[in-house]
């Protein structure tokens, strides 16, 4: 059945399409050393989902920076962070890997008529573009139409300016009816029943699949490998329409 009405589909970056191991922390490591003088002793935890700025703030403060310099100093990692990543472009590339399912779930999605493809991510914008673009991924959904930590550091306030983003480019008004978060952590769940997005949660990260339907979750998945299920559940969350035979899943939320 064809699509009667435009989805929005919010992708999360990390852990959910790809994984860069400890890429992005060699760039914490080398960003914090620059601007503050010293090494860092401790690093963000890995796999929260959080946005950059806020885990930059955390890694300051954690690191025994005074309260009084924490603004300045966490504004001028954020700038520096873009440059360190493109420079471990090649790191990237042999280090980190695509999560199974992630290349063909994005490109069934980029490809169906009646969704809109964008992302939502805890990543500064330049810093998601350079992990898409060294995976090859940055053709299948549409950047200036996304939420990025370089807009907010409030992840749910993304979905709103997302939603916004994407209604003034399609024509349409995009709400909780019509778009849909797809992300691996309690943070990505956050992000949605808090921002106004029914939420996909797939097991790929840190986070189990209890742990994610129990956060309230909608439907949660394994992984992104059974494409057909992926753009069922978006369907069935949304009210719309596919033609994609049903697959299997870990389960959904009554």
């Amino acid at each position: 059945m064809t699509q009667t009405r435009q989805t929005l589909v919010l992708w999360d970056i990390d852990r959910t399409l790809l994984y860069v191991g400890d890429v992005d922390r060699q760039v914490y490591r080398e960003t914090f050393a620059e601007v503050v003088g010293r090494p860092a002793e401790h690093l963000p935890a890995r796999g929260t989902g959080v946005t950059m700025p806020l885990a930059i703030r955390s890694l300051l403060v954690d690191n025994g920076v005074p309260e009084a310099d924490v603004a300045e100093l966490q504004r001028r990692m954020v700038e520096l962070l873009p440059a360190r990543l493109a420079a471990h472009g090649q790191d990237l590339r042999e280090r980190g890997v695509l999560l199974p399912g992630a290349a063909a779930a994005l490109r069934a999605v980029h490809e169906h008529p009646g969704l809109v493809p964008t992302a939502v991510t805890g990543n500064l914008k330049a810093s998601a573009l350079l992990k898409l673009a060294a995976f090859g991924l940055d053709g299948m959904l549409d950047p200036e139409i996304g939420g990025f930590a370089s807009d907010d550091h409030h992840r749910p306030a993304l979905v709103a300016l997302a939603q916004k983003r994407a209604g003034a480019k399609h024509g349409t008004t995009f709400n909780r009816a019509n778009t849909v978060v797809i992300g691996d952590s309690l943070e990505d769940v956050r992000t949605g029943r808090e921002g106004g997005a029914a939420v996909i949660g797939v097991a790929s990260g840190k986070t189990t699949a209890t742990e994610l339907s129990d956060s309230g979750a909608d439907l949660v998945l394994d992984s992104l490998e059974d494409v057909a299920r992926v753009l069922r559940g978006i369907c069935e969350l949304t009210g719309t329409g596919t033609s994609v035979r049903t697959g299997t899943g870990t389960g959904r939320r009554p």
